[in-house]
């Protein structure tokens, strides 16, 4: 609508009289009720057309601005109060019944079942590590991927659980400890070294470790001492070229050091000369300690088969003193022989003696899954070791070195080494 003023060339608009407006409906404006009609009698005296408009148009714009904000708070009033009505809830599961007989379709639903209710629970910390212990749970896999469609899975024995108490068996840290021996017995291996010797042979190397079994009985030294000498004179030996004469004097230097790693109290250098019939001086004895040293770069700290053995006896499940003896009597006696030594590594040796003493013992089964955990090696892996300690206890009996036999015969050892033979592993 057109709200200017009317200039002096336009029409006049015509008004009808008062009469007329009375009798056709009152007072109202020539022009069309567009709802912005304005109550006379209590509006103020608007002057011009324009200003009439102008109050007109405020006036709508306030009822407008009132009426967005009446609407405004109706609709988040009934949005809280929608928010109030709607409490949160877990999407239903959707669970698909497959009707089957299969065991490990059905344990693969079971899982994941628990696992959605741990997760909705929101109890997370109810997932246990899976550790190789007697009280540990066989998982929901396939028996057929692991191979146990006809044979029960058998559980590994945790055998440091006794010893928990006990801080000085380290339970904590002793499979990372083993973990790291047989790591670093690689380093320390013995390689074949009689080639390169022109005046010893394997022979000579094997009396000497007989002499050295009967001093290290004679002193009654620990079994660790008598592990560690045998180790010094082989890796001596494989860096040396020494002669006949001098060979002895290597195995007494490497007994005394191998004392003063291991004893409390060990033997001292006179102890050795008189036991070696005075064959050696004092300074004789105390140079090729120093040579034995230097040429060792003072590495006394290795891995010997006596370090598994002890790990490997304790997974032995029910062990007696018995076994114990025969272990060690199997073990001895193969390290008097030169192609144990550079034939098979320090743990393995441990493990082959263990399966042997079994089988000489007739225990049955020879081979367990806990003896599989904790050796690291299998039934088969151990087949050709085992065999080689088990000639060697049959040569033992008729061999002129009686060093390792007449220790293991004594009633103080269970006289295991009497025993007949252990039969060859098929």
């Amino acid at each position: 609508m057109d709200l200017r003023a009317v200039h002096h060339h336009q029409k006049p608009i015509k008004v009808a009289d008062e009469d007329k407006q009375k009798k056709e409906g009152g007072n109202r404006r020539p022009l069309q009720d567009i709802g912005n009609l304005v109550d006379l009698h209590h509006a103020p005296i608007i002057k011009s057309l324009g200003a009439l408009a102008l109050a007109n148009d405020q006036d709508i714009a306030e009822k407008n601005k009132d009426k967005n904000q009446e609407e405004e708070l109706i609709m988040i009033k009934s949005n809280q109060e929608a928010e109030k009505k709607v409490a949160y809830k877990p999407h239903p599961e959707t669970i698909i019944i497959i009707s089957s007989d299969d065991e490990e379709e059905e344990a693969r639903r079971n899982e994941k079942l628990s696992k959605k209710k741990r997760i909705l629970s929101g109890n997370k910390n109810n997932r246990k590590k899976r550790v190789h212990s007697l009280t540990s749970v066989l998982t929901a896999r396939s028996k057929l991927a692991c191979g146990l469609a006809t044979k029960p899975r058998e559980l590994i024995v945790n055998i440091d659980a006794a010893d928990a108490d006990n801080e000085l068996a380290v339970v904590e840290y002793v499979e990372e400890i083993y973990k790291f021996y047989k790591f670093a017995e690689e380093e320390n291996r013995v390689l074949d070294y009689m080639p390169s010797q022109s005046h010893i042979n394997a022979k000579m190397r094997m009396i000497l470790v007989d002499w050295l079994v009967e001093v290290h009985n004679k002193f009654e030294l620990l079994p660790e001492t008598l592990y560690l000498a045998i180790d010094l004179v082989d890796r001596y030996l494989s860096r040396k070229v020494v002669s006949r004469r001098e060979l002895q004097l290597v195995g007494i230097a490497s007994m005394l050091l191998a004392s003063k790693y291991e004893e409390i109290w060990a033997p001292e250098v006179n102890d050795f000369i008189c036991i070696s019939d005075n064959a050696y001086t004092h300074e004789q004895v105390l140079a090729m300690e120093k040579e034995v040293l230097g040429r060792l770069e003072w590495n006394l700290t290795v891995a010997t088969p006596y370090v598994f053995l002890v790990r490997f006896i304790k997974a032995i499940v029910p062990s007696d003193k018995e076994m114990e003896n025969m272990a060690f009597y199997l073990a001895e006696n193969g390290l008097m022989w030169y192609e144990t030594v550079v034939s098979f590594c320090p743990s393995l040796i441990a493990a082959a003696a263990v399966c042997a003493a079994m089988r000489t013992l007739d225990r049955t089964p020879v081979w367990t899954e806990t003896l599989k955990h904790y050796t690291g090696y299998s039934e088969e892996q151990l087949k050709e070791c085992a065999n080689m300690l088990a000639t060697f206890q049959l040569a033992a009996r008729e061999s002129k070195l009686k060093g390792v036999h007449r220790k293991y015969s004594s009633t103080e050892r269970g006289t295991v080494a009497l025993w007949p033979p252990t039969k060859h592993l098929g």
